[in-house]
């Protein structure tokens, strides 16, 4: 059992052994409303796989939540759903699986774990026993798989990369810090970058054509980028070299072979993942890093539920065996 908690979304799903889906379901995360509201869209999620035939034969569920998020408390508090803080999501959804008759193990995974762990089951990093998994959207996530195992630390935040400071007079970061790789290469830095160095979204910029908004966007910028806009082109080539340092600093200190970026500033494609390429030379110059290679997540919008299911089977004590005619989902 699956479910995947985000600022616009809260989706749900069995999840089968082989990573397919059923009984999907999701609802609109609530906007300007109290912590049991929110908490109210989480049990109607709940409410719609319990209706599934499958919903016996659930061992385990996975709980993906945006962040910051504390698994050693089981309680979250993203930065996009304000009525959440400190909120024990954790409890209360096993809360919501027991009076449904699920007393189920739960897991709690913040949204960068979930990600690397669906990467590593079934993804770009399948097969790798090192890897460092990364969410380049409005903020900067990720996760770290090693020796094939998931590695959440502590609290859950292991791997949170966009926290690492790469520019030493850098400008200060929403987290206090300053200079960090978030502040630099977030969509949301990207579009603020380039407008600040003069660059103006062209009339259909966006997804929507020509006529359309313009769209001041990191979107706006890649499709301004696509089109050799020069600003544009210079926004992604800071945000790639901000990525390529914070990349190969993780690889040297804990040995990954391949670094997987997911996330909306991914889409970009080459227009991110050329420069991160060209700079990563420079900063991954020693011999056990110098293999190293960048690319993009293949899972997309499945990686939030598929990634919950699969960080709940990592992180879980076994399950005692069951009888061969027990169905799992």
């Amino acid at each position: 059992m699956a479910i995947d908690i985000g600022g616009t979304k809260i989706a749900g799903a069995l999840v089968h052994p082989d990573g397919t889906m059923t009984a999907t379901t999701r609802r609109a995360t609530p906007r300007g409303v109290d912590a049991e509201r929110v908490m109210a869209a989480v049990a109607e999620v709940v409410g719609d796989l319990s209706a599934s035939p499958l919903w016996a034969s659930a061992v385990r569920c996975g709980i993906g939540s945006a962040g910051p998020v504390d698994t050693s408390r089981g309680t979250v508090s993203p930065v996009n759903i304000g009525a959440w803080r400190d909120f024990p999501v954790q409890e209360r959804v096993a809360a919501e699986l027991k009076a449904r008759g699920a007393g189920l193990p739960t897991v709690l995974a913040g949204d960068g774990v979930a990600m690397t762990a669906a990467e590593h089951w079934l993804g770009a990093a399948r097969g790798h026993a090192n890897a460092l998994c990364m969410v380049v959207s409005t903020g900067v996530g990720g996760g770290l798989i090693l020796n094939n195992r998931l590695h959440p630390g502590p609290t859950g935040n292991a791997g949170h990369i966009g926290h690492i400071s790469v520019a030493f007079d850098g400008e200060p970061c929403v987290c206090g810090g300053r200079g960090c790789v978030e502040s630099i290469a977030s969509g949301t830095a990207i579009a603020r970058w380039a407008l600040d160095q003069g660059w103006t979204p062209s009339a259909g910029s966006g997804t929507g054509g020509p006529g359309a908004p313009r769209d001041a966007t990191a979107a706006g910028v890649a499709a301004s980028a696509a089109q050799g806009d020069p600003i544009a082109l210079a926004a992604f080539d800071r945000a790639g070299r901000a990525l390529a340092a914070a990349i190969a600093a993780a690889a040297t200190l804990v040995e990954t072979d391949i670094a997987v970026i997911g996330g909306g500033v991914a889409a970009a494609g080459d227009a991110l993942f050329g420069p991160i390429r060209s700079h990563l030379a420079q900063y991954a110059t020693l011999s056990f890093v110098q293999g190293l290679r960048v690319v993009p997540a293949t899972l997309g919008t499945h990686a939030g539920l598929i990634g919950a299911a699969a960080a709940a089977t990592m992180l879980s004590a076994p399950l005692p065996p069951v009888a061969a005619s027990s169905p799992e989902a």
